[in-house]
C-alpha cells in the first residue's frame, strides 16, 4: 500500500517526492475513536482511497487510475446520524440532513472518497471525510489542497493507496 501522508502539525501533505501545502479540520485533528459529527476535526489514522467523484466540466478525468465518476444533479452524502443510510452517498432530496455534492465553491470539484467511518458507518462518529479541492482555510474535517496540486497528483493515485493523517 502506498501513503498520501499528511502532517497535519505542518500542513503538509507528501506522496513519494512530491510536497505540497494541505487545510486540515478548523478544530486540527483528534483520535479516529474521538471523532463526532460536526466537531470540525480531522480523524487521525490511515484512511484507503475508495473512489474520485469529479464535477463535469471542471477536471480533465484523462489519466486517473482509481475508480471514478461524475457528480449528477441530486447527488448528496448523508451527515445525520438518524439516517439509515449515515456517511454513504444519497440522492436529493431526502428527509434527513445531507450534503449537497454540487457546490457554489470550486472545493467539490474533485473528491477523492476516504475510507472513514464507512465498513460500517458508527453513527455520529463522522461523516464525509474527503481530500478534495482547497477553499483557502481549513475544512470542516477533510483535508484539503490547491487545484495544481490536486492536478498534479491525482493521476499518480491508483488502486490501494491510501491516506496517513499524522
Amino acid at each position: 500500500m502506498r501513503l498520501i501522508r499528511v502532517d497535519s502539525g505542518a500542513g503538509r501533505l507528501s506522496f513519494g517526492t512530491i510536497a505540497m501545502p494541505c487545510a486540515i479540520g478548523r478544530s486540527g485533528v483528534c483520535a479516529a475513536s474521538d471523532k463526532r459529527e460536526g466537531d470540525g476535526c480531522t480523524p487521525l489514522g490511515v484512511w484507503p482511497i475508495r473512489g474520485v467523484l469529479l464535477r463535469p466540466g471542471r477536471i480533465d478525468p484523462g489519466g486517473i487510475r482509481l475508480p471514478w465518476r461524475w457528480i449528477r444533479a441530486g447527488d448528496g452524502w448523508s451527515d445525520d446520524p438518524a439516517d439509515p443510510a449515515y456517511n454513504r452517498p444519497v440522492r436529493l432530496p431526502r428527509g434527513f440532513s445531507t450534503e449537497s455534492l454540487i457546490r457554489a465553491d470550486d472545493a467539490y470539484d474533485v473528491i477523492v472518497i476516504l475510507g472513514h467511518n464507512d465498513r460500517p458507518p458508527i453513527p455520529g462518529q463522522g461523516s464525509a471525510i474527503f481530500f478534495h479541492l482547497s477553499e483557502g482555510r481549513p475544512t470542516a474535517g477533510c483535508v484539503a489542497v490547491e487545484r495544481g496540486d490536486m492536478v498534479q497528483l491525482l493521476p499518480l493515485l491508483e488502486p490501494g493507496d491510501a491516506m496517513e493523517i499524522v
